[in-house]
C-alpha cells in the first residue's frame, strides 16, 4: 500500500499513508493499554469479525488494483494501459488498513503485554513499547517512501508500473485469502 501510494501519487501521499498506518498502531496501542483490546483477545467472535473485515478489505484492494491495470490510459505508443494514480484519502487508507489488520490485533492483544518491561508498571511498559513501535514504523516507512520518491521516474514507466501493479494486486488478494483462512 505504501509502495503504491508513493510511486503512484508521490511522496506526500506516501507519507500521509504512513501517517495513517502509524495512527492505527497508536489506536491499537491505546486500546491495549486501556485493556479494551483484551476483549478482542478473549472473544473469538470479535476476532473473527476483525479477521473477515481485514480479509475483505485486502481482497477489495487487490481486485481494485488489478482492475485498474485494465482501465488505465495508454502512453500513446501502443503500450498497454497504465494504472492511474491511487485515489481516495491516503491517511484514511493507511488507518483503515491497519485497524482491520488481524496480525496487528493479535500482536497488540497477545504479544505486546508479554513484552512489557517488568521494571515498569504494566500499562507504562506497554505504552513505551507502543510508542517505540509507532516511532520505528514512522521512521522505517517514511524512509522507504523517500527512497521510492527518488526512484519514481523508473517506476512511472508504463511497463514497469503495469507489472508492479499486477504483482501488487495478486499479493493483496493472496494476503486476503491467507487472512481469511488463517486459524487462531
Amino acid at each position: 500500500m505504501v509502495t503504491r501510494r508513493a510511486v503512484g501519487a508521490g511522496r506526500a501521499d506516501g507519507l500521509r499513508t504512513v501517517g495513517g498506518i502509524t495512527t492505527g498502531l497508536l489506536i491499537w496501542g491505546v486500546l491495549t493499554v486501556a485493556g479494551l483490546a483484551a476483549v478482542l483477545a478473549a472473544s473469538a467472535a470479535a476476532y473473527t469479525v476483525v479477521k473477515i473485515l481485514g480479509a475483505g478489505y485486502l481482497l477489495f484492494l487487490g481486485v481494485q488494483t488489478l482492475l485498474r491495470t485494465r482501465s488505465g490510459r495508454g502512453d500513446g505508443a501502443g503500450e498497454a494501459p497504465v494504472t492511474p494514480a491511487p485515489t481516495g484519502d491516503p491517511w484514511r487508507t493507511g488507518l483503515v488498513n491497519n485497524m482491520l489488520n488481524p496480525k496487528i490485533a493479535v500482536f497488540y492483544t497477545g504479544l505486546l503485554p508479554t513484552l512489557a518491561p517488568r521494571a515498569l508498571p504494566s500499562q507504562a511498559g506497554m505504552a513505551l513499547l507502543v510508542a517505540l513501535h509507532a516511532g520505528l514504523t514512522l521512521l522505517w516507512l517514511g524512509g522507504y517512501v523517500l527512497v521510492l520518491a527518488k526512484a519514481r521516474p523508473f517506476f512511472e514507466r508504463p511497463r514497469v508500473r503495469r507489472v508492479l501493479d499486477r504483482i501488487t494486486g495478486v499479493v493483496l488478494i493472496g494476503f486476503g485469502v491467507k487472512v481469511a483462512t488463517a486459524h487462531g
